[in-house]
């Protein structure tokens, strides 16, 4: 039978605000072009991907798209199941290979790379048949696995201050692969091979801690791609004895303390503090920092922020895509009552906001701020205004301006800039704002709203 769900075991060890130093990263791993946001469409079935990627992610400026996990996986309807890998095969619920393919070729027509959730930490707990009709029982995977192929810590971890208790032992239970081994290295570098060869642009690796750093080395060496992007899942935790830090020599690591303390500010602090955020408050270095407001796990595990957090949920997203830290990554799901509940329709999309899919990529607050970015990469944080409370404003350079209004009432004010004097287009609420031969211009923003203006869009 399937194991109790991966849900927790991602946010057990998850530390809240540090103000700690660590060192920079050895890796410039950001993903490559000028376009780092990526959309991450949980459970969405690739047919529904490939649309989107036509009709929003490409047209918004997407440079991403992240899918949930492709291999075949054990049955059932929760979002789990997809992390209960049976075998490498391209046949979990969301597609087989062809539609995998397919999904991949139209959004590379629509300019949106394609990143691969991929797991391969762990095989599934249980017996029986998966998704694409292979038996198995935990340890035995036919044609692929057997218990030689497994570390021998048959417990499942407990002591996150013991590092081979959280490396060798079991997941939540779930089969521990030996990533030490040469077959075993040999043959997730053989699945992921298969992805590049289908065109994949990049992997996600869950659970990457409880993975040695220097396995996850040697697989990547073994890319037909070595050099490919590569972000990996490893949840900060203060006294642990694995530290995210030690996998940025291979690649981004997903900075959760950045989404963690995005939920304390916007709910109970003041916006005025997030002046230095990023490295400033002891994150890691800029350079391989994979950032994130929420994301499948936390959304449901309350560590941060989620759709169901109105304005402030909103608000952050755009703080993040204007802010000039780490790579981000928009969560893009469904509604849910039940946190183990597995996509409406199976994973078919047949349009945003209906059928319980939320699709916050293409909320117009939202969606409108990535093309912002893509205008602002590069430049740095500028012309920084605050109120000492829940108001704040900052420029990028001369390229581009945001303001935000936390405050419970609205806001006049005249803010200073480095734009050019010009029209432009305040895409938040698509309204024109003219900058005079000093950069300065006048706005105001009612309660919870924002503004945001660049170079090169001057109309509406």
């Amino acid at each position: 039978m399937a194991r109790k769900k991966l849900a927790a075991s991602f946010a057990l060890v998850a530390g809240l605000a540090v103000t700690v130093a660590v060192p920079p990263g050895t890796a410039a791993a950001s993903p490559p072009g000028t376009k780092d946001v990526t959309a991450v469409m949980f459970e969405w079935k690739f047919d529904s991907v490939a649309k989107e990627c036509t009709n929003t992610l490409g047209p918004a400026g997407y440079g991403y798209v992240q899918v949930s996990p492709p291999a075949e996986h054990i049955q059932g309807s929760q979002w789990w199941t997809s992390y209960q890998p049976v075998s490498y095969k391209i046949a979990g619920r969301l597609g087989d290979a062809t539609a995998f393919k397919n999904m991949i070729s139209t959004c590379h027509a629509a300019g949106v790379k394609v990143v691969a959730d991929t797991v391969i930490n762990h095989m599934a707990a249980g017996s029986g048949t998966g998704t694409g009709g292979s038996s198995y029982t935990k340890y035995n995977y036919p044609g692929l696995y057997s218990s030689a192929d497994m570390d021998n810590c048959t417990s499942t971890i407990s002591d996150y201050t013991n590092r081979a208790n959280v490396q060798n032992c079991e997941l939540v239970g779930l089969a521990d692969l030996d990533t030490g081994e040469d077959y075993v290295r040999s043959a997730i570098a053989g699945y992921m091979n298969t992805l590049l060869g289908y065109g994949v642009d990049g992997f996600r690796i869950d659970a990457a801690k409880h993975m040695p750093a220097a396995d996850l080395a040697n697989i990547k060496s073994r890319l037909s791609n070595p050099s490919v992007y590569w972000k990996q899942e490893a949840i900060y935790g203060a006294g642990e004895a694995v530290q995210p830090t030690e996998y940025t020599g291979n690649g981004d690591v997903q900075e959760f303390r950045y989404a963690y303390d995005l939920k304390r500010v916007f709910n109970n602090e003041n916006l005025a503090y997030l002046k230095n955020y990023g490295e400033g408050w002891g994150y890691m270095s800029n350079s391989v920092a994979a950032v994130f407001v929420d994301n499948h796990d936390t959304e449901r595990n309350g560590s941060t922020l989620n759709y169901k957090d109105g304005a402030n949920y909103t608000l952050a997203n755009v703080f993040m895509l204007a802010y000039p830290y780490g790579a981000p990554d928009i969560n893009s799901g469904y509604e849910w009552s039940n946190a183990d509940a597995g996509p409406p329709n199976g994973g078919t999309v047949n349009a945003c906001w209906q059928d319980g899919w939320k699709c916050q990529h293409a909320w117009p607050e939202i969606k409108s701020m990535v093309a912002f970015r893509n205008a602002t990469r590069g430049q740095a944080l500028s012309n920084w205004w605050d109120n000492g409370n829940d108001a704040i404003a900052f420029g990028r350079g001369s390229k581009g301006f945001v303001a935000i209004n936390h405050e419970s009432s609205s806001l006049s004010r005249t803010y200073s800039t480095s734009l050019a004097a010009g029209t432009y287009c305040n895409v938040q609420n698509n309204t024109s704002i003219t900058v005079n031969s000093s950069g300065q211009f006048t706005a105001t923003l009612g309660a919870n709203t924002a503004l945001a203006i660049y170079a090169g869009k001057s109309s509406c």
